[in-house]
């Protein structure tokens, strides 16, 4: 259970993000966020990638292979902060998170399927299912009939692509023999290097006040740094498809912080979508609890 222990706490980095802004209050638009939190976050874990001594060493594929699977994990990494603000912007931040959240796994489902030519256990599709249910009744979308924007829901489902994109290249590395750590930071230093300009192009005033500088550190160093260090040792030992699942619990745990932080109020529907998505990470986690003892199972998981 250690790797889906890990995931779980990945993700409840993860849910931090909004809380964190919304008590820091700061005069940063959201690209300028995400490009602090990549640049930050980002560059922690490209230093700690160089600090490794024993240079990585892949047991397959040809160096072009493995450079386009790193471009690429970093391509992702950069696409998903504006396709999802983008998203939450058109549509909402209720609609645009439960879109992004909801295609995440289904992407990553399709793409592994496609890489490996084997199609995800029928005990993922009902525990995504199960969880995805819930993630839909928490973002509160069912209330009633709503106009969406296409360009909104392009964005949502391109930022779900853009996770599938550098879960499946962060896993096929780690395949390959790369450490888990080096995949992280080589992919997120390389974004974070793309990002300087972003940054820069959107705006560091807001960086030299103690609200923006304490949310940049925040933001850098425990939802990217940590939770990536996390996220990685995790996807090292479980599949990308029961990685991509057990994420869903960053709602459950946004959720949670908006009740004890921010006092918000939690509706029935809520408390049901609270309890699905804890029961789909339940499913979920079962088969890797199980591979966990056989003996070299993480190798394959």
């Amino acid at each position: 259970m250690l790797p889906a222990f890990a995931i779980l706490a990945a993700a409840l980095c993860f849910s931090t993000t909004g809380t964190a802004q919304a008590l820091a209050g700061v005069d940063a638009s959201p690209i300028a966020v995400g490009a602090a939190r990549i640049v930050l976050g980002g560059g922690i874990l490209g230093l700690i990638a160089l600090a490794r001594r024993s240079p990585p060493r892949p047991a397959t594929g040809t160096r072009a292979s493995t450079a386009a699977l790193i471009t690429l994990g970093a391509i992702g990494v950069l696409a998903y902060q504006p396709l999802f603000f983008l998203g939450t912007r058109e549509n909402g931040v209720a609609i645009g998170t439960v879109v992004a959240l909801g295609s995440a796994p289904i992407a990553t489902g399709i793409v592994d399927a496609v890489r490996l030519r084997r199609a995800p256990s029928p005990r993922w599709m009902l525990a995504t299912a199960i969880a995805l249910a819930g993630v839909v009744l928490v973002s509160g979308v069912t209330g009633g009939a709503v106009a969406l924007a296409p360009g909104g829901l392009l964005g949502s489902v391109g930022a779900g692509m853009a996770y599938a994109l550098y879960t499946v290249c962060g896993k096929a590395l780690i395949e390959r023999g790369w450490d888990s750590t080096r995949v992280m930071g080589t992919v997120f230093g390389v974004a974070a290097v793309a990002s300087v300009p972003v940054l820069l192009f959107a705006g560091t005033g807001w960086l030299l006040t103690p609200d923006g500088l304490a949310l940049a550190l925040w933001l850098g160093v425990v939802t990217t740094a940590i939770a990536y260090l996390l996220f990685g040792w995790g996807l090292a030992r479980l599949s990308a498809v029961t990685v991509s699942t057990l994420t869903l619990a960053e709602p459950l745990a946004a959720t949670l912080l908006g009740l004890l932080v921010l006092h918000e109020q939690l509706t029935p529907v809520s408390a049901l979508g609270l309890a699905l998505i804890a029961v789909g990470l339940a499913v979920v986690s079962a088969p890797a609890r199980r591979r966990q003892e056989v003996p070299d199972a993480t190798a394959r998981a």
